[in-house]
């Protein structure tokens, strides 16, 4: 089983991670993955942290296939392979409507033909080989071609994800719902012949330091803001959360910010969310790794700026290693 960091480390430079991701592998971290929303792009998270590391897999948790075409990540993930010296995993997913239509402008239409057809693309190309229509050929394929997440919310993306992807990446996951998320991604590797244990089960999770009651409001703040992006909302309607989530999808719809946030689910947010201290939060992951989650995938936020030794601190803290 692994064990990962989540890159982004906020409010810290760029040129000040190094130091964080050498002490996070050696405190026993297995992965470093960056997430991309409105911070730093990942692939430059997955270069710096490439470059700072010897043993630790890196890889995009997640980049989208409409806001990048597939001959573009195809020469990323070429770039990373060589520059981790195949350390690399591409995970790529359809992000929501927010991202690709209102902040790039990309009618977000059709994501699980995307997602199927881009991963066949970068199949091919990471391969050698000519793909697509156009017959895009890289210069210099990666040896060996780097393994493929892909993300996933609902059945039939989570299917998607065990036929075709060497993992599934899954976020936003209560640990109740666990067997039903990979009991999808199963189904989905049986049904094109894999077998399920072959395909990796990748899962951001969210640690919120300080305790519970001062770290609270931001957990709201955080469920709310992703609970009412329309993928998100479906995901956790088709989860069986609709009754919960309703009133707070109401009073957002609504415009009333304050009142969505006040109506988020408390008991849904401790059930995604890892509060206590290092020891309570390692505690809680290996609580999702015995329901099935091979790599937890750790987003450490923390309260207020810290400093490169704080950070360093903060992440020995929470390594497997601590126990």
């Amino acid at each position: 089983m692994g064990w990962g960091l989540s890159l982004e480390l906020a409010g810290l430079p760029l040129r000040q991670r190094t130091a964080v991701y050498e002490a996070a592998e050696a405190a026993g971290f297995t992965d470093g993955w960056p997430g991309e929303v409105s911070g730093p792009d990942a692939f430059t998270q997955v270069a710096i942290a490439a470059m700072a590391t010897e043993r630790m897999r890196v890889g995009t948790g997640v980049v989208s296939v409409f806001t990048r075409g597939p001959a573009i990540l195809a020469q990323h993930a070429a770039a990373l392979q060589e520059l981790s010296e195949g350390r690399f995993w591409l995970g790529i997913g359809s992000s929501s409507n927010v991202i690709v239509e209102r902040w790039n402008g990309i009618r977000f239409e059709r994501p699980l033909t995307r997602v199927r057809e881009t991963v066949e693309f970068l199949r091919s190309a990471l391969a050698g080989e000519r793909a697509g229509p156009g017959g895009f050929k890289l210069d210099q394929a990666p040896e060996p071609p780097p393994p493929i997440a892909i993300a996933a919310l609902r059945g039939r993306m989570l299917r998607l994800a065990g036929a075709l992807g060497d993992g599934a990446w899954v976020n936003f996951l209560p640990l109740e719902a666990v067997d039903k998320v990979l009991g999808e991604v199963a189904e989905g590797a049986r049904q094109a012949g894999r077998d399920p244990a072959d395909v990796e089960i990748f899962c951001r999770l969210f640690c919120l330091q300080g305790e519970r009651e001062q770290v609270l409001p931001l957990a709201r703040w955080m469920f709310t803001s992703y609970a009412t992006v329309p993928v998100y909302e479906q995901y956790f309607r088709w989860l069986g959360y609709g009754d919960e989530i309703d009133p707070m999808v109401q009073a957002w719809r609504a415009g009333d910010r304050r009142r969505a946030v006040e109506l988020a689910p408390e008991r849904l947010i401790d059930e995604i969310f890892l509060f206590g201290d290092a020891r309570a939060q390692r505690e809680r992951a290996r609580a999702f790794q015995s329901r099935g989650i091979d790599t937890p995938v750790l987003l450490v936020i923390p309260q207020g700026q810290l400093t490169v030794e704080g950070w360093c601190q903060l992440v020995e803290s929470l390594a497997p290693a601590s126990d």
